[in-house]
């Protein structure tokens, strides 16, 4: 069972190492455009991660905290999506002691033709582990090639999430996968504003984002 606290407490404190590595940004009045075309306020470069080792140390406990509290099956391996996912599972597969894989946005197209690199091991139960997640898109691409290699997926983490819960439960609920973060959107923008990172004009206009993104990005002539 999680413990509330300290899963309150590892999101704010991860919330503050995404801040504090200047991996957040916000620009309401020029917004960043998403490769699906979404236009946002705000971005987090959750890659920028991998080069402060302390933090990255400290991240990769958290998220190593938050599998063992919310996977109660055996797991047989941990599988990094193409490209930024590919560390953390790296370093999560380390810390574990678990076998690491990674999956392909596509298979590659010549000599085994593959879309996940590894020992695969047909039947074995594997999580996906990726850096960030907007609108669950890029995961079910990589939940569908681990799963047509033969592999069980019924989880995937990542370090930080919109926060977008009833989409992931409507995308990936439906193909019987749970999406977990160690940190989300709205905790950034309660962190950010209490340590004045945030202007009060900003958060407001992050929270609108959230409360619909689509929304918000056709509004301004995103998809």
């Amino acid at each position: 069972m999680a413990n509330v606290d300290s899963r309150q407490e590892h999101k704010e404190r991860m919330a503050r190492i995404l801040i504090d590595i200047g991996a957040v940004g916000a620009g309401p009045e020029k917004p960043f455009v998403f490769t699906s075309g979404t236009y946002s306020p705000v971005y987090i470069d959750v890659r920028r991660l991998i080069s402060f080792v302390s933090e990255r140390e400290e991240a990769v406990a958290m998220l190593e905290a938050l599998v063992k509290e919310t996977v109660s099956e055996p797991i047989d391996g941990v599988a990094g999506g193409e490209t930024a996912g590919i560390p953390y599972a790296a370093f999560l597969g380390w810390k574990m002691r678990l076998p690491m894989l990674y999956v392909r946005k596509q298979a590659k197209g010549f000599g085994r033709n593959a879309q996940v690199e590894g020992d695969v091991r047909e039947g074995d139960h594997i999580i996906l582990v990726e850096d960030l997640m907007f609108d669950s898109g890029s995961k079910l691409n990589f939940i569908n090639g681990l799963r047509n290699a033969g592999l069980k997926v019924n989880h995937v983490f990542v370090l930080a999430s919109y926060g977008l819960t009833d989409e992931y439960e409507k995308s990936l609920g439906a193909i019987g996968v749970q999406g977990h973060w160690v940190t989300d959107w709205p905790t950034i923008i309660d962190v950010g504003e209490r340590i004045g990172y945030f202007s009060p004009k900003d958060s407001e206009m992050v929270r609108e984002f959230l409360r619909d993104p689509h929304a918000w990005s056709r509004a301004r002539g995103g998809k």
